[in-house]
């Protein structure tokens, strides 16, 4: 998660009013140009299929692997950590390496991508980073930031591959370089995300994209998703219509303000983005002191919170095919 999440909040309410009315025109622009994708009632995911404790095995797994900060041999492991698990939950992966400016220099880094075909031409993305802040301590394990999102998108990968075929090709993202080094800009930090947008936008697929859906910090045993009000506001009626279809409704609010994070990029390339994200995770309610702690563990995640999010997401899925 971002250091400029707080100052984004408290000073900056009129510029972020701005920059979103700003990415919805140009939203709109794109989204005249979309071409339409037909309705599927008749697709819903298996939404029993899902398994939080599945989906928590993964987080734990990727968590043991410290450190994993971008551009160190301990990400490189983690990305081929990665691409096995993908392997076994029944997808293929392609590893994308790339080099990327840095402070002070330039940096490696390596998104992962897995793709379920689907019946039509449009795309829907499910993305998460799997990175991990440095200069936190030894040790640390970030099993929620970002184990946990990890865990949710491997899960997930299983469940669509041996389902049948959505109405939109799926594209599963694991993002490398969320995390800033110093201070998030042009040459820090969303490094994965920002490759990824501008891949798509080159190749003109930006227009096909339905959806993008972050999953960030989403396994807190207290689950309180905290959706940032910069995402796009129909993705932001859909989770919340999602949570109400599963049961959770009222573990889901709006944030109260913006937050930087992997949706950003997409957003500002023109694709409608949401970010699922639980910005409350500390030791009591409303509390965010295990964020970028030590504390960070795998004792603070739980499989029925990870459960939750996975039905949220699958019913926004369900959703999205019923739509045209």
């Amino acid at each position: 998660m971002k250091e400029e999440a707080i100052a984004l909040v408290r000073g900056m309410r009129i510029n972020t009013i701005l920059t979103l009315l700003m990415l919805l025109l140009a939203g709109a622009g794109v989204s005249c140009r979309r071409a339409p994708a037909p309705a599927r009632a008749d697709w819903t995911p298996d939404y029993a299929a899902f398994s939080g404790e599945r989906a928590l095995a993964e987080a734990v797994a990727l968590a043991e692997i410290v450190p994993r900060v971008a551009n160190t041999p301990g990400a490189g492991r983690a990305a081929e950590h990665l691409a096995g698990r993908f392997r076994a939950a029944g997808a293929a992966p392609v590893i994308e390496t790339f080099v990327d400016p840095i402070p002070g220099g330039t940096g490696v880094f390596r998104n992962l991508s897995v793709e379920i075909p689907g019946s039509g031409s449009n795309l829907v993305l499910l993305v998460a980073h799997y990175d991990t802040k440095g200069g936190i301590g030894e040790g640390f394990m970030g099993a929620n930031d970002s184990g946990s999102g990890m865990g949710m998108l491997i899960e997930l990968a299983r469940l669509l591959a041996a389902g049948p075929a959505p109405p939109w090709t799926v594209r599963l993202v694991a993002l490398d370089g969320e995390e800033c080094a110093l201070d998030y800009g042009p040459r820090d930090g969303l490094h994965g995300s920002r490759r990824e947008a501008a891949r798509l936008r080159r190749s003109g697929a930006a227009l096909r994209v339905r959806a993008v859906i972050l999953l960030d910090m989403v396994g807190d045993r207290d689950l309180t998703l905290t959706l940032p009000r910069n995402g796009t506001p129909e993705l932001l009626q859909a989770a919340f219509d999602a949570a109400r279809a599963a049961g959770v409704r009222d573990r889901v609010s709006l944030f109260d303000g913006a937050i930087l994070d992997d949706h950003v990029p997409f957003m500002e390339a023109g694709m409608p983005a949401v970010d699922l994200i639980d910005f409350q995770f500390g030791s009591q309610p409303g509390g965010n002191n295990y964020w970028h702690t030590l504390d960070d563990r795998p004792d603070k995640l739980s499989a029925a919170s990870l459960q939750q999010v996975g039905q949220i997401v699958l019913h926004m899925l369900a959703g999205l095919a019923r739509r045209p």
